[in-house]
């Protein structure tokens, strides 16, 4: 059988606080709220945009407003690529598992539509039989059926596949289906995310040979 990589995209495949933050910023300035640094926008990353700014919102002590999420996807995804690329090693890495015959994907709580984009603009897409965008099945991660949705859009089963990603949920989904899981260490989550894994990775190109030694 032909295996399958998945990749979490925001803080695994790339670093994108950078414009998450400048985003996000601008957004809290047109509601009179003062900005945060990246090191907690970084914290604010993992479970998708609605909750990225309800966190933002209430480390404000409000909510956000009916538009908030609105406003806030239209100028990301417009601004999604200015300063965020992927980590060290991410290209070189991914013509290996190419190379070796692996088929790879995304599972992201992103949106698609901003997902595909910022994919597209530093030109990773190629590399991608799926992607699974946090609003683009009825559920998303940690609820395994969002990576499920994602592996069979890839064409391939759980059986084949191992999850790569640096937060609680891509371990969560992954063990939901039964599947390994690999924890991204350079990524945003906390490093306890490591103690559930299958295995850690502190660099992007330790994930080929940690994925090729799961596969065995």
């Amino acid at each position: 059988m032909q295996p399958l990589m998945v990749f979490d995209l925001d803080g695994t495949l790339v670093d994108s606080v950078p414009d998450l933050a400048a985003a996000l910023n601008r957004l809290l300035a047109s509601r009179n709220l003062a900005p945060f640094g990246r090191p907690e926008v970084a914290g604010f990353v993992g479970d998708g945009a609605r909750v990225l700014l309800e966190r933002a919102f209430a480390a404000r002590g409000t909510t956000p407003d009916a538009r908030a999420l609105a406003d806030f996807l239209d100028d990301y995804g417009a601004h999604a690529a200015v300063e965020t690329e992927p980590y060290p090693g991410v290209r070189e890495t991914l013509d290996r598992f190419a190379a070796a015959g692996w088929r790879m994907a995304v599972c992201t709580n992103k949106p698609e539509a901003p997902a595909r984009t910022l994919l597209d603009a530093l030109d990773l897409s190629r590399y991608f039989a799926a992607l699974g965008g946090g609003d683009s099945f009825p559920v998303r991660k940690p609820d395994p059926g969002h990576l499920l949705a994602t592996i069979q859009a890839a064409g391939a089963t759980p059986a084949q596949a191992i999850m790569a990603g640096d937060h609680h949920n891509d371990v969560l989904s992954a063990a939901g289906l039964g599947m390994p899981s690999i924890f991204a260490a350079w990524g945003y989550g906390p490093a306890d995310t490591g103690d559930h894994a299958s295995a850690t990775a502190k660099a992007f190109p330790e994930l080929f040979a940690l994925a090729t030694g799961l596969r065995k």
